[in-house]
């Protein structure tokens, strides 16, 4: 007896299912499906307005003080809408889903997954500035996750759930390096049999794998760099200053100024560790100068005291500060991932669903919005079909999250 014939809701919820089973960063990170697109359908470049925790100071005494309300907002643009074009035939519509699964889908979509999850880490590490590990070192002891720990903790960050993600060297690198800890005997059973790190290690819900984890190519650093000028309450920017040279930063690069320190967001006492500030944007000097043509670089977090209810350091950066660069300029690192699930947000739309097609699905699973469609192309007597997702990422709190150089 022949097979029933496949439909096309059936191959999108199996493309779907192995879409999902393919992601590592994603999985793990916050997945807000906006639905508000469901109708009319979405384009790239709509935007999601989000709403970020507020923050107050806390006030000694018996008399009222009433502070004025610091909710925040930010913007996350659904950017980026990838595809995979393949052709399957009617007779291939007559398989069993697990075959029909494993030789159409499973090669194209598990690629799919694979572009979708450097994108969102891409994304992820150029929002970040806490950062943890020795430049061109690959990670290989337990000290570079408990370091990366720390700082979560020193942002005040819920213990639960965290999660790690590391390139294919920095898991080698761990495994090896922590074979001889005192785990539980199923835990290193684990390690052994599947050469990976697994879930419950360190206090991370997951050490996860990914050959999607980005290389950052740091800026040509300026020699000798220097605050210029005392920054402002405020300030997304800090001026400096250097020896002449033709010079560049990077989105991405991280330094600290000396004497700047982090604050704790609940209690605001200095961490004891340098406030890490990420370039928000790429900047270059104009010819040997000795300031960038746009002197004033764009930073994340933005400079607020220790006094004030956004507090990110123990004191404003001043003239002559001394600025120290994470990394050796021009160099590429890798930049394995240790973050809170809600530090990074991955949101999907639904796509139109054209007429007067062969073939055309969506469905919805855990967050995620996938399009099938296929039609028959008269001119060349082919079924071409692409599979699509509309999506867009970003980092909602960055102090939820830490780079670990490689």
């Amino acid at each position: 007896m022949s097979n029933s014939l496949l439909t096309i809701d059936m191959i999108t919820r199996k493309a779907l299912e192995i879409l999902e089973n393919n992601l590592v960063i994603t999985r793990n990170v916050n997945r807000a499906y906006d639905d508000s697109f469901a109708v009319a359908g979405a384009k790239i470049g709509s935007t999601l307005r989000i709403r970020l925790p507020d923050r107050a100071v806390v006030t000694d005494g018996a008399a009222l003080v009433v502070q004025d309300d610091n909710e925040q907002y930010t913007t996350m643009t659904v950017a980026s809408q990838k595809h995979i074009g393949l052709n399957f035939t009617s007779a291939e519509l007559t398989m069993q889903l697990d075959d029909f699964a494993e030789r159409v889908l499973k090669p194209r979509v598990s690629q799919l997954a694979a572009s979708i999850d450097a994108d969102v880490a891409s994304i992820a590490y150029q929002g970040i500035g806490q950062s943890v590990g020795t430049p061109g070192t690959v990670p290989a002891t337990s000290a570079v996750l408990l370091s990366a720990q720390q700082k979560l903790n020193e942002s005040a960050v819920m213990l639960d759930p965290r999660y790690a993600t590391v390139n294919p060297a920095a898991n080698a690198g761990l495994v090896e390096g922590m074979k001889g800890f005192f785990n539980p005997t199923d835990v290193i059973s684990k390690q052994f049999k599947s050469g990976m790190m697994g879930t419950g290690v360190l206090g991370y819900n997951e050490i996860a794998m990914s050959q999607s984890i980005p290389v950052h190519t740091t800026g040509n650093f300026p020699a000798a760099p220097i605050v210029s000028a005392t920054a402002a309450t405020g300030d997304s920017t800090i001026s400096m200053s250097f020896t002449s040279g033709t010079k560049t930063l990077l989105k991405g690069d991280v330094f600290t100024v000396a004497g700047v320190y982090a604050v704790n967001p609940q209690t605001r006492q200095s961490t004891g560790s340098l406030q890490q500030f990420v370039v928000t944007g790429n900047y270059a000097t104009a010819g040997a100068a000795t300031a960038f043509s746009t002197p004033a670089v764009g930073v994340y977090p933005p400079l607020y005291p220790a006094t004030h209810a956004l507090a990110t350091v123990n004191r404003m950066p001043t003239a002559s500060d001394v600025i120290t660069f994470v990394g050796t300029a021009s160099t590429g690192y890798p930049q394995n991932l240790v973050y809170h699930k809600d530090a990074i947000t991955f949101a999907t739309a639904d796509l139109l669903m054209p007429q007067g097609v062969d073939m055309a699905s969506r469905q919805v699973h855990n967050g995620i919005s996938m399009r099938i469609v296929r039609q028959y192309d008269i001119n060349n007597d082919r079924m071409p079909c692409r599979i699509d997702v509309l999506y867009g990422a970003a980092v909602l709190r960055p102090p939820m999250a830490c780079r670990v150089w490689g």
